[in-house]
């Protein structure tokens, strides 16, 4: 900026000098110091004064070249003053005072013209702020004023569906287990209108969830809060928006928490009085939201199982099922059985080998299992909802004594009660229990657990109608009865002597040595498909056996001889009787008769003697004249 004395605003020097009034003497003083003030620095303010209309025309030159021109021609001469200039008779200092004075007057007029431009600069920013600062405050009374509605929204609008679920590796306490799935905030699951908007709200405004590393702790309340387990879960973060799906990958290690009580569950879940499992999950978890930490929060949720939600055992099917013997110089039996699990669940894992007791009841519910095997499992390996292949094989070293023994107050063993109700069909019930002898690849806690319960396995019945096929007598004599016996003493009843000849249909699950030494009957004699009486073979006949092998479509079997000397047959019909010793005495040809029994067969095999009984048998009876 350059100086003009001569600007027409402000006129000569002398002629401003006289145009102002004299000052009254109390204020010469004051003025007086003010110019001592400004006469030091009144050098160094004009360099000051004149470049700002300079700075202030470069930027006006930018927008109208004319305008600047003149701004530039009213405001050099008001910047402007002559220091030599004396005023009210005050000498320099006073001057200088009132020039300053003056100048900063002039200027805050001039500034006018160019405020409106600056304010309408700060708009913007006063509208960004205070939109941020609204923002803050949402945050804020989202965060500190409605946790209770947020955190309702949240629990009714969370939607988490697994997709897999496979354990990683085995640890010592526990399992490393991998979770997927999908994770959705879903609005429309919250019923309460002010709740679904605030929640909506709410969460769009966050946009995503971090949560840190925490622990999760499962109880259940109606088993004395007895610790279920833990998980230990890492930092996940999720979009919680409306609508966004989010897949989440993690690891989490699994440890199983009271033994004791996990057994008890797992009783009453195996015996049928679990009718509802209430689940309590506890977990201090540390959220954050973008920049904002929301500190560590204490979170509970819990979970009602009943009905249909409450997990089954699996349906199961045999698949192989084969009996061997054991060589290479050891004794006993052993037991190949294939099964297939039914797996509904998203699940994937390897079980290592298992080890496991069977056992069968005694003879009654009192008294304890009687081991029967030691079984193992191959490795298990169980693919998302894929039925599950299971390869076991069990060993029977000897058959324990009270297993074959009879029953207090009755001739049969808990052996026989078990198989007769597999050979007449009906389901049996074997049990499981986890091994007390662990397997060098599973982990202490597994054979710990399992052995804790006692698992029922309902074993399908076999049906062996035909198993004994060719059943007949032969060589059949009659001795009649002595007319001058008691009646019903064993002289007055007819007594049959004949060769009795079974071939015994071997089931193709039984690939082991077996012989029949002895056999015994209760048959039922009948004559023109009339009941002519019983015959009495309930005393043990020796009997001989030999192997007959497959041919074709034929299975391999059994032949079964014995010999029956003067078994008394009952007479149950006199008529019947009477028309069979009328075709005896004037027939021309022999007579058959058909009888029906169930025969009880002394086998032996690799684990020893045992009986099996109550085989049904039918066949017929060749009489000859």
């Amino acid at each position: 900026m350059s100086d003009n004395p001569s600007s027409p605003l402000l006129g000569s020097s002398g002629d401003v000098e006289e145009s102002r009034p004299k000052r009254p003497e109390s204020q010469k003083s004051r003025y007086s110091e003010r110019s001592r003030h400004s006469k030091l620095s009144n050098h160094s303010e004009q360099p000051s004064l004149r470049s700002k209309p300079s700075e202030r025309s470069i930027r006006s030159q930018r927008s109208n070249r004319s305008e600047r021109s003149v701004r530039s021609a009213e405001s050099t001469p008001l910047l402007s003053q002559d220091v030599n200039h004396s005023d009210y008779g005050d000498g320099p200092d006073r001057r200088n005072d009132i020039a300053s004075a003056a100048a900063s007057s002039l200027r805050s007029l001039q500034n006018l013209g160019s405020g409106n431009s600056k304010q309408g600069r700060r708009w913007p920013t006063i509208i960004a702020l205070t939109f941020l600062c609204m923002i803050m405050i949402a945050i804020l009374g989202l965060g500190f004023a409605a946790p209770a509605v947020v955190e309702e929204y949240a629990k009714a609008a969370v939607v988490f569906e697994p997709t897999d679920l496979s354990i990683d590796s085995l640890t010592s306490t526990g399992v490393k287990a991998r979770i997927q799935g999908d994770f959705t905030l879903d609005a429309s699951r919250v019923h309460k209108k002010p709740v679904r908007d605030l929640g909506r709200f709410a969460t769009w405004i966050a946009g995503a969830a971090e949560t840190k590393q925490s622990t999760i702790k499962v109880y259940l309340p109606e088993y004395g809060n007895v610790l279920l387990g833990t998980a230990d879960v890492p930092r996940v973060v999720v979009d919680i928006r409306n609508g966004h799906t989010t897949h989440v990958d993690f690891l989490s290690d699994l440890v199983a928490g009271d033994i004791d009580g996990i057994r008890r569950i797992a009783n009453d879940w195996l015996e049928g009085r679990l009718g509802q499992l209430r689940v309590q999950g506890f977990a201090e978890v540390g959220l954050k939201s973008g920049l904002f930490s929301f500190g560590t929060q204490k979170v509970s949720q819990s979970l009602v199982f009943e009905g249909n939600n409450l997990p089954a055992i699996p349906q199961y099917n045999i698949t192989k099922l084969n009996f061997r013997e054991i060589k290479h110089g050891q004794k006993g039996m052993a037991a190949d059985v294939s099964l297939s699990l039914v797996n509904e669940y998203p699940v994937t894992f390897t079980a290592p080998p298992l080890g496991f007791d069977i056992l069968i009841p005694g003879c009654s519910p009192e008294q304890p299992f009687i081991l029967l095997a030691i079984a193992k499992t191959a490795e298990i390996n169980v693919k998302p909802k894929t039925d599950v292949n299971v390869d076991v094989n069990g060993v029977v070293r000897e058959l324990p004594e009270t297993l074959i023994t009879a029953c207090p107050g009755s001739k049969k063993s808990p052996l026989d009660l078990i198989l007769s109700r597999y050979i007449h069909g009906d389901e049996t019930t074997i049990y499981v229990r986890g091994t007390d002898s662990p397997l060098p690849d599973t982990p202490h806690w597994i054979t710990e657990l399992l052995k804790s319960f006692v698992l029922p396995v309902p074993f399908p019945g076999h049906t062996f109608d035909g198993l004994i096929r060719d059943f007949s007598l032969t060589n059949v004599h009659f001795d009649l009865p002595d007319p001058f016996a008691a009646p019903g003493s064993p002289k007055s009843q007819p007594r049959l002597s004949a060769s009795v000849k079974a071939l015994v249909n071997l089931p193709e699950e039984m690939n082991f040595p077996i012989s029949v030494g002895r056999v015994r009957a209760d048959a039922d004699v009948f004559y023109k498909e009339k009941k002519l009486g019983s015959l009495d073979l309930s005393r043990w006949q020796r009997a001989n056996s030999t192997r007959v092998e497959a041919n074709g479509k034929t299975p391999a079997g059994l032949a079964v001889d014995s010999i029956v000397k003067k078994a008394p047959l009952e007479i149950t019909d006199n008529e019947v009787f009477a028309d069979l010793v009328q075709a005896l005495i004037f027939g021309s040809r022999g007579i058959v008769l058909g009888v029906k029994a169930h025969v009880d067969v002394e086998t032996e095999t690799a684990l020893g003697k045992f009986i099996v009984r109550d085989l049904p048998a039918e066949g017929k009876v060749f009489v000859k004249r």
